[in-house]
């Protein structure tokens, strides 16, 4: 691949931007890139979400400064990020490349994808949203650029977006091959039909499974291997209702039509067959309520040692149940 270098990145995207490349110049961008990076039409001003963009300017600048700091990496930041007239067409390219097979080529699904983020104003804003969530809760993610450029939880979530959309406009079998697309390269599988709302955050997201009638509230934050599933084979409503701000432990699996409250924290491991109140501590296998939470949202401050006490005291009980072979049934009731 040909490398497009600090010094003449810039050149390079104003000739771009002024058509000074003829149709049949030798030297064309699909000859540098092995996905068109500049195939995609002009942005209509009217379909994008807002004039100033300052996650998108950062994005920018993030990669400008990624390229000085790793030169290798500068062809690919050209290709992905400042090539690109918006945000959206950044995030269609990505997910384009790392979805592409023999049978769905990249150019097909930018195409698709584009389409739908282009003409969704919120879905616009969910982008946004959902980026900034990695952001401020994730610490592993460095920069809205390594969130769009890396991080599948935020890809899947965004592909998801996409196939609801078409879902919901009768294309349900190119629904269906996003979503076993995505399953099979990033080992995330959320149904088409679910709804989930903004500002989610999917850390590491590998294992991550949520049913067709799943609901999922706003600024939620999920760790790997949660289950949002059914409990057998019965049709209609069937899956779980998660409130606004809950954070859902890693390996956790919540089944059934149940209700999470706004605020909850199910702890890592829980297995949760019954509904949870808001802002309650949830743990154990079934999962039982051992505490409430004073803050409204624990999605957001990402507290995962929330039960400590619950669990130590936990581990002292068995010790003692132990010595002297007793069992105590009790619930223990935390507050944190």
């Amino acid at each position: 691949m040909a490398c497009v270098t600090h010094h003449n990145w810039l050149n390079l995207s104003n000739m771009v931007s002024e058509k000074r490349f003829p149709l049949s110049s030798s030297y064309r961008l699909e000859k540098v890139f092995p996905v068109y990076a500049m195939g995609l039409p002009d942005p209509d001003p009217e379909s994008i979400l807002d004039v100033s963009d300052p996650i998108w300017e950062a994005v920018k600048q993030e990669a400008k400064h990624e390229a000085e700091k790793e030169p290798v990496l500068s062809s690919f930041l050209y290709a992905s990020v400042l090539a690109h007239e918006c945000l959206e067409q950044v995030l269609a390219f990505v997910v384009a490349n790392r979805l592409q097979s023999p049978t769905l080529l990249a150019t097909q699904l930018m195409d698709i994808i584009c389409n739908v983020f282009m003409h969704d104003k919120a879905i616009q804003r969910s982008i946004r949203l959902d980026v900034q969530a990695f952001k401020d809760r994730d610490p592993a993610c460095l920069s809205y650029c390594s969130a769009i450029l890396y991080m599948k939880g935020f890809h899947s979530l965004q592909v998801y977006r996409v196939a609801h959309a078409l879902w919901h406009q009768g294309r349900k079998v190119l629904a269906l091959a996003l979503q076993s697309r995505v399953s099979e390269v990033f080992g995330i599988d959320i149904h088409p039909a679910a709804k989930i709302g903004e500002g989610i955050l999917l850390d590491h997201g590998t294992g991550v499974v949520i049913g067709e009638t799943a609901v999922i509230g706003n600024r939620v934050s999920l760790m790997q291997a949660v289950t949002l599933g059914g409990t057998g084979k019965e049709s209609g409503d069937r899956h779980p209702k998660v409130g606004e701000g809950a954070l859902i432990g890693a390996g956790s699996t919540i089944l059934g039509n149940i209700k999470i409250g706004e605020g909850v924290m199910i702890a890592a491991g829980s297995l949760v067959l019954k509904d949870a109140p808001p802002r309650s501590i949830v743990a154990g296998i079934p999962a039982k309520v051992i505490g409430g939470l004073r803050e409204h949202d624990p999605s957001l401050t990402m507290r995962h040692d929330a039960t400590k006490q619950f669990f130590s005291h936990v581990a002292t009980n068995f010790r003692d149940e132990k010595s002297s072979g007793e069992q105590n049934p009790d619930k223990i009731e935390v507050n944190t």
